[in-house]
């Protein structure tokens, strides 16, 4: 099967160094300058207006991006740094895809018409629970971590100790739900 155009632009990109060094200076440049602005560590510079003769005060753009920049250049010469910060941005978009599944769906049961078949009160609740409990488990299972998860689970089901914790927890729960809507009222009441 050929190759496509895509896959080796895509490669191409990936042997001149774009995704180990340009995309990760831009991403700490990026961050640090705009951090920098926010904070306005280094101080203000104060600007008149030449049409109203207002003043602003405003960040030194200067040496925010003069840090921003050696910062930058530090941390892609650091192998370790740059593979941290793909993993990361790599971890947050998987995050932002979880998160945008879960809407999805969630929203499909969520929806108020006059026609069709939407869930409502307790049931839409539910449901949106067990959707997120759903897509966790493919992210999980994606990510290879749902193996490590479900032995981890078989483990504490043998456990004694874990058993015991589990059950105190689901009895406090328990006991909070009962007694979680009493309360004692004030001498004026």
């Amino acid at each position: 099967m050929a190759e496509s155009a895509f896959v080796s632009a895509v490669t191409f990109l990936e042997q001149l160094g774009v995704f180990e060094i340009v995309l990760p200076f831009f991403l700490v440049f990026t961050l640090v300058f705009a951090y920098l602005e926010k904070t306005k560590v280094f101080g203000t510079e104060t600007y008149k207006s030449p049409d109203d003769g207002d003043t602003y005060e405003l960040p030194r753009k200067n040496l925010n991006s003069v840090v921003a920049l050696t910062t930058a250049f530090f941390v892609i010469a650091s192998a370790q740094l740059v593979r941290i910060i793909s993993e990361i941005a790599s971890s947050m978009v998987l995050i932002l895809m979880l998160g945008f599944s879960f809407t999805l769906v969630v929203g499909a049961f969520s929806q108020e018409t006059e026609e069709g078949f939407y869930l409502e009160g307790t049931w839409a609740f539910i449901f949106q629970w067990i959707a997120f409990l759903a897509i966790g488990l493919i992210f999980l299972n994606a990510l290879d971590w749902l193996e490590p998860v479900l032995e981890f689970i078989r483990g504490a089901a043998t456990n004694q100790a874990a058993a015991s914790v589990l059950m105190l927890l689901v009895l406090g729960g328990l006991i909070w739900y009962i007694v979680g809507g009493s309360r004692i009222p004030n001498e004026g009441e």
